[in-house]
């Protein structure tokens, strides 16, 4: 794991020459083809999502904006394997998971994605080091190398005094970052945060913020939803929703 000071990322030549400007070459670890999301409000289909094209590509820091009801939570369902599109294809690192099974998809999901919520959805009886283990669990990891990786994860985003703690012990600044350690924990292809900094005051916001930006530099992809324009400036592109569709794409406007 490489260290988050700002000093080893330039030692390191780490740069965020992985972003989505001159990404055209490579292959995209999300695309999705002709995607819609229809629901049945009693006699009324309502299509959440329409026609949407989307290529994500590895190192790409994206955020996805819209007005409620615009598709966003809809949008990250889908991105997360958590629901299945109604019509057209979720390509992920190249393997269509637009029809798999329950089981399958929640594979996938341990496999592939890193998922960071508003409400940090901590397991409020477990430490730090064992919330960050949960993942690993879940893959068959050792019982050695997990705690070892989720100790170095947790020195990683400042919690090395940390450890032991509870999550009613820590503040909601260092919930999140447990969160991000969690969702770090099986090297994911995309790391998914939904609304990260939502329930948190602007210093403990900037300071999560910071950390995205730093996992980005360090060549992980990070597709952010917001409804904070502050927020997507920090990104590399912006994606705004409208209507269930994408209204402005800043890599194909550009």
């Amino acid at each position: 794991m490489s260290d988050f000071s700002s000093d080893a990322l330039v030692e390191n030549g780490l740069t965020n020459s992985l972003g989505a400007e001159g990404c055209d070459h490579r292959k995209p670890v999300i695309e999705l083809l002709g995607v819609e999301k229809h629901y049945q409000m009693g006699s009324v289909l309502v299509k959440a999502l329409r026609g949407i094209d989307l290529k994500i590509f590895p190192g790409d820091y994206i955020s996805i904006l819209g007005p409620s009801g615009g598709g966003k939570s809809t949008m990250l369902n889908i991105l997360g394997c958590l629901d299945q599109p109604s019509i057209g294809t979720y390509l992920l690192n190249g393997t269509d998971v637009s029809n798999l099974s329950d089981d399958a998809l929640s594979l996938v999901r341990g496999k592939e994605l890193g998922f960071i919520f508003q409400s940090y959805n901590l397991i409020q009886q477990l430490s730090v080091v064992e919330n960050i283990e949960v993942p690993l669990f879940y893959q068959g990891v050792s019982e050695k190398e997990s705690r070892e990786t989720a100790i170095e994860l947790a020195i990683k985003v400042g919690l090395g005094k940390r450890l032991d703690h509870r999550p009613t012990e820590l503040s909601g600044g260092q919930q999140q970052r447990v969160a991000i350690a969690r969702a770090l924990a099986n090297d994911p292809a995309v790391i998914l945060a939904d609304e990260a900094t939502g329930n948190l005051d602007s210093k403990s916001g900037g300071d999560i913020l910071e950390i995205f930006d730093q996992l980005n530099s360090d060549g992980k992809t990070l597709v952010m939803i917001t409804h904070d324009e502050d927020m997507a400036e920090r990104t590399h592109r912006v994606i705004r929703l409208k209507d269930g569709g994408i209204a402005f794409d800043s890599r194909t406007e550009n």
